[in-house]
């Protein structure tokens, strides 16, 4: 059974440490490594490509989805190294749908700074996303295993299928919950659930462990999007000391709006298509929809189906008991308590 093979580690840390710090913590030497390759791997002769690069890279990301290729590898007892390989081309997948969708949505920050699209333009943001995207088949190569190699294929493939998805229903006041979905499955679970059956396919635990870390993985992507789209709508967000409304800006519908458009009465409709559908709206017409989505339970209704996917998350986890398991379940609650 994959659940012998679990492999427990000695180090703690205290109780008000977050899960993901937890696993850091856990996984130290592994992630030292593979942010060294990561930056060794942003060198290129020309300049422009690693000044870009390094400026989303080094920008405070938690790298949680490498962190779940590692984390699946040696909780499953791979004593190898080329989990950091593999590590490394899901945060370069990752780095490159992020320059990729910052030039389509039009942004003008991410992660709290100047998008790179701002500073150095759409055309080298987008050439440096695909610069990206070869570093990260090359590192997949360098793993030697070709289902692996499969695995993260057809995972970049869905993720662009989502954004173009998601093309469809930008300014659409119509989208249904059905099609959101299957976007936030395409664009943000399907990395997730890529990176952690990855690393359980390194571990050559058995054919359940890896659907066990795929399946949890998928579920906390589809619950991290979630509670995102319903911090845009809220003041926690602003008192996180992020952006609010990003989303209501961009005339993306999410969860929280479909909810809201949903229960709205003839007056409400009328404003979420003109602010929507029409893209007239000001800051003051953000006041009115975070309002209204409140209203309506929309944010609350959004966090309980997030609530739901971060326990399918912690039950599909193998079962036995080690640390990195523990961290990996907290980060399924942590993912939703963030929100509050």
């Amino acid at each position: 059974m994959f659940a012998q093979k679990l492999r427990k580690t000695e180090t703690t840390k205290p109780a008000d440490v977050s899960p993901v710090e937890k696993l850091v913590a856990l996984l130290r030497e592994d992630m030292r490594t593979a942010d060294a390759l990561i930056h060794a791997r942003l060198g290129s002769a020309v300049a422009l490509i690693p000044d870009l690069a390094k400026h989303l890279v080094d920008s405070g990301g938690k790298r949680l989805r490498p962190l779940l290729t590692l984390a699946a590898a040696r909780m499953g007892g791979y004593a190898g190294g080329h989990h950091v390989h593999l590590a490394a081309a899901v945060e370069f997948i990752h780095t490159a749908t992020l320059l990729h969708d910052d030039v389509v949505d039009g942004s003008s920050l991410r992660r709290g700074k100047v998008s790179a699209n701002l500073v150095w333009g759409n055309k080298p943001s987008i050439l440096v996303g695909d610069f990206l995207l070869s570093r990260a088949f090359r590192l997949m190569v360098e793993a030697g295993r070709v289902d692996v190699l499969d695995v993260l294929a057809t995972a970049s493939g869905i993720i662009a299928e989502g954004e173009v998805m998601q093309l469809k229903s930008v300014n659409d006041v119509a989208t249904s919950e059905d099609h959101y979905l299957s976007v936030v499955h395409a664009k943000t679970a399907a990395l997730f659930a890529a990176a952690a059956e990855a690393g359980a396919m390194l571990a050559n635990v058995s054919p359940a462990y890896e659907e066990a870390m795929r399946v949890y993985g998928d579920n906390l992507g589809m619950a991290f999007q979630l509670v995102d789209d319903a911090l845009d709508y809220s003041g926690r967000q602003a008192m996180m000391g992020k952006a609010v409304g990003d989303d209501f800006r961009e005339g993306k519908v999410t969860l929280p709006v479909i909810l809201a458009v949903a229960r709205a009465d003839k007056d409400e409709k009328k404003f979420w298509t003109r602010v929507i559908q029409t893209g007239s709206k000001s800051e003051r017409d953000l006041d009115r929809a975070i309002t209204l989505v409140e209203q309506t339970g929309a944010i609350s209704d959004t966090m309980t189906r997030a609530r739901a996917y971060a326990d399918t998350a912690q039950n599909a986890l193998p079962e036995g008991t080690s640390e990195i398991r523990e961290a990996l379940s907290g980060i399924a609650d942590f993912c939703v308590e963030r929100a509050y």
